[in-house]
This record gives structure tokens, sequence and C-alpha cells, in this order.
């Protein structure tokens, strides 16, 4: 396979409701679309990294240089015979994880797309459906809070998740519990709490979480070592996990009992499908975590999270909830909290050029061909 051209996408959506986290509240959300085309066939990757650099590092417009500037031109003249060989070539630079994934993707979906397979088949994805939670951001009062996840239940949710944080998460989830003490309950700290609040985030084990996500310092392993050790409800690592190599320490250290797996932060597809096989050997847990994605990047997670390892429901939420119009036809759908896994070539969803191209706010285009 020969990659004639690859284009980079500026894009901006606006969000239904604004979403708060312990770092932010987004109401809109800049990204970028690479898309990679061979014989007339385009494959569509999305980059996950938000407009400032909150949760990682990464941020949009540096993403933008780094795919622009140092990646694309890694891929110039290649032959490849199999997405995989993208991480190899892109190996050179060190991290920039989303930057590197939205470019995979879009070789993944272009390769699928040849092959005339879906992506989730491609990968070796075996599920027909997904279960799928919903995200809950922080709200004003523990009140607020239980009204909007009995929307969610009445949605059909199979998992709520629960962002908190230092004053923002006691109450709140106690709340939530005391008025349905039965429904999958986690709480996602975003790296909010550092080892002086083990007595404090001891009282989660109260609470019958499924986990707890990412409670200590974004790049840490040791310290939820300590943590886990000191608590019943499993710990989930998220940010701290960029590879399979941080997989690997974190298992043996015995960390977390569970990982959240994003493409966009682990590097893409093929670094993402080794880590759940680690996972699934090891028998740890993991699902697959969202980062407010358009229709594409939501595509790419339920390919996925079809894989076997992926054992809990991940946040892959419908194209609804987020937008007032997604960018991919026919929008994610949700049915009893599943989502169904594409069987259509490549990404399984088309492209509503239309309306990409009304959210574009910049377009690059490169020519990769060398022949």
């Amino acid at each position: 396979m020969i990659i004639e051209k690859i284009a980079v996408r500026r894009a901006s959506l606006n969000l239904i409701t604004p979403f708060t986290t312990s770092f932010s509240t987004q109401t809109n959300r800049d990204f970028l679309i690479v898309e990679a085309t061979s014989a007339d066939i385009t494959g569509y990757g999305e980059c996950g990294a938000f407009a400032y650099p909150y949760y990682s590092e990464e941020y949009t417009s540096g993403c933008e240089l780094a795919v622009t500037e140092l990646l694309i031109p890694l891929l110039r003249g290649a032959d490849i015979s199999h997405p995989d060989e993208v991480r190899e070539r892109l190996a050179p630079i060190k991290r920039n994880n989303m930057a590197k994934a939205a470019v995979e993707g879009a070789v993944w979906d272009l390769w699928a797309k040849m092959q005339g397979a879906s992506l989730a088949s491609a990968i070796g994805g075996s599920k027909h459906a997904v279960d799928v939670g919903i995200s809950i951001g922080i709200n004003d009062s523990p009140t607020e809070l239980v009204d909007v996840v009995s929307h969610a239940i009445d949605e059909g949710f199979a998992r709520i998740k629960i962002k908190i944080k230092p004053g923002a998460d006691l109450p709140f989830l106690r709340a939530v519990r005391a008025e349905f003490p039965d429904v999958p309950l986690m709480a996602d700290a975003n790296n909010a709490y550092n080892l002086a609040d083990l007595d404090h985030l001891r009282q989660l084990d109260t609470l019958d979480l499924m986990m707890i996500e990412q409670p200590l310092a974004h790049d840490d392993i040791v310290d939820h070592r300590h943590l886990q050790q000191a608590l019943r409800t499993p710990i989930c690592l998220d940010e701290s996990i960029h590879s399979l190599s941080d997989a690997r320490k974190a298992i043996e250290l015995g960390s977390c009992r569970i990982i959240n797996i994003k493409i966009g932060r682990v590097g893409g597809i093929s670094e993402a499908k080794d880590i759940e096989a680690l996972c699934r050997e090891e028998g740890i847990d993991v699902w697959c975590g969202g980062m407010l994605e358009s229709g594409i990047g939501r595509a790419h997670n339920l390919a996925i999270a079809s894989l076997p390892g992926f054992t809990l429901p991940g946040d892959t939420a419908p194209s609804a909830r987020y937008w007032n119009k997604d960018i991919i036809i026919p929008e994610v759908t949700m049915n009893r909290g599943c989502v169904a896994v594409p069987t259509g070539p490549g990404i399984g969803f088309a492209v509503d050029h239309a309306m990409l191209d009304e959210i574009t706010t910049g377009i690059r285009e490169f020519e990769v061909d060398a022949r």
C-alpha cells in the first residue's frame, strides 16, 4: 500500500452541554482529522488532544505541528504492507502519542477499507456490540448530579462514571449511591489527589464502586501501588499508561487492578492491541476511555473495544449525547446500553463531508508518494 497524500484538518464542534472535570470545563472541541489516501480510497483518523495541555502535555496546535512537520515526512515513499509498520516508522519521534495515533488511525482505516474488512475484524475484534457507559462531569450540587444520573439510567447506560475532585466527591457520590444502590458506579479523579489524602480516599470504600480512576498524579505508578494496597476498591490507571511498557510495570508493581486504554494516549491501535493482550494474559480488566471524540474517533474506539479483553463498559456514548450533529453517517446510537460494532469497510461509517467541511477551520494537504 502506497499512501499518495495525507490531509490534516483543523475542526471545531460545540458541545451540547459544558463538560467539567477536575482540571477544566469544555464547551467546545478543537481537534484534528487526518485523512490518508491511496488508490482513491481515504482512511480517517482523529487526534484526541484537547486545545490546551490539561489532560496531558499534548494539545491541538502542538499535535498539528507534530503531524505536519515530523510524522508525515516519515511516511514519504513508504510501501506499507500492514498498519503495524506505521508505529515503527514513527518511533524515532519520542512520545507525541496522540499525534501518532491520528496518523496511524487513518492508515488503519485506509488499510481495512482496501482489504474490504471492517476495522474491528482487521484488528482481531470478536464482539458484535459493546457495553457503553457514560462519563458525567462535575455538577454544582449533589441534587443536580442525582438528576443527571437519573436521566442517564433512564437512557439505559450500562455504567455511570462520575468526575470528582476535592470538595466535589464524597457528598456527591453518597447522594448518587443512596438514590441508586445497585447502579454500576465509578469515580474518575483525573489526578486530583495525593497520598496525603489517603484517609479521605479510604471513605470511598464504603460506596461499592467499580473502580476509582487515576486518583493520584498523572505520571505516577509507585504511589498508586501504595494506595491500591490501602483500598479495597480497584484502582484504574489512565493518564499513567502511555505504552505496553508502562502497563507491564504497573501490573508488576500492583499499582492497579484495571486499565483504561485510550488509543490516542498510548500512541495508536497497534500499541492498544498489545496492551489489551498483556492485560488479558495477566487477568487485568480493561475498558475503552473517551476523549470527547467526534464520530470518527468514536468509530475507532468501537473497533478497539470489540477485542475480547475489553471486559468493562467503555465511554463510547452515542453521538447525540455530545453533538447536535456528528460528522459520520449514521451517527453512533445506543440500544439498551449497547452500541453495535460497525461491520462495513474500515470504520464502518460514512463521513458526512458537507458537515466536515462546515466545521473545518483549516486544512493542509501533503503529497507523500515518492515514486
